[in-house]
């Protein structure tokens, strides 16, 4: 549950009441309740707050270990939009809200959107090997890395892996490079404090002239390199190695993890 505040609240309604407002901003209340509460009656009493105009936004803060007050919190309505670490006297917390025009929750248009917004989000990852006539791979010389990396980045919200993988060698080389087919599917585990993501690899060929032609997007990447597959390891961690080798030798898409065989 959320604390009870204890300057500036309004109760919901009755003598005893086990919900509780108080002013956050202008047109923004902040929503409490009794460690005893039901859903139900959070979420009748944010409903009536935000239908008779006494705000545009209601928001709780439920502490991260709180499962039931998270959960309470979704069935009133209320969406999950992040995680503050380090809140004062809470520790770390779900920040959640419900607006005034969000659907209600017991219809499912409001249900899809309460529980979409508190599903997991997990990174994806789209990357380019591209290759020369001769076999060659193409390498970025990154400034922010001390090994060299394939072409590619993370994959925008509602944008397809294939479209992100294009966006991101436009943006990095500056030219076009047609992206073909997908050679590999990898989870990543965990890493140096990055969650894990997926990664998608997808082929492409080009001259190897692209490397004069390239105009680079110099805050990120210092030079192109035509790589061997055979001195690969001279130049990029041991997982793209792994998983550059993998995709070259398949003759069909491939699902891994941590570039390795299930």
């Amino acid at each position: 549950m959320t604390p009870r505040p204890s300057d500036g609240a309004t109760s919901a309604s009755g003598p005893e009441p086990e919900v509780w407002f108080s002013a956050v901003e202008p047109g923004v209340l902040a929503v409490s309740w009794a460690a005893d509460v039901i859903a139900t009656d959070v979420r009748q009493a944010v409903g009536a707050v935000l239908a008779d105009g006494q705000a545009e936004r209601v928001v709780a803060r439920v502490p991260v270990a709180d499962r039931r007050g998270v959960s309470i919190a979704g069935r009133a309505g209320l969406r999950k939009e992040g995680v503050e670490r380090g809140v004062p006297g809470l520790g770390d917390v779900v920040r959640l809200a419900r607006l005034a025009a969000d659907p209600e929750p017991t219809t499912a248009e409001g249900f899809r959107g309460v529980l979409n917004a508190g599903l997991n989000r997990t990174r994806v990852i789209a990357q380019v090997l591209v290759t020369d006539e001769v076999g060659r791979v193409l390498l970025c010389e990154l400034t922010y890395k001390t090994y060299w990396d394939l072409p590619g980045g993370v994959v925008d919200p509602h944008e397809s892996p294939a479209a992100g993988a294009a966006r991101e060698v436009l943006e990095e080389l500056g030219v076009e490079i047609t992206v073909e087919d997908l050679l590999v599917v990898s989870w990543l585990p965990p890493w140096q404090g990055w969650d894990d993501a997926c990664l998608f690899l997808f082929r492409a060929v080009a001259p190897s002239d692209v490397v004069e032609a390239a105009m680079l997007e110099h805050r990120e990447i210092a030079a192109l390199h035509w790589c061997p597959p055979e001195d690969l390891d001279e130049h990029v961690a041991d997982y793209t190695a792994r998983l550059v080798r993998a995709a070259l030798g398949a003759t069909e898409p491939l699902y891994l993890e941590d570039a390795r065989p299930r």
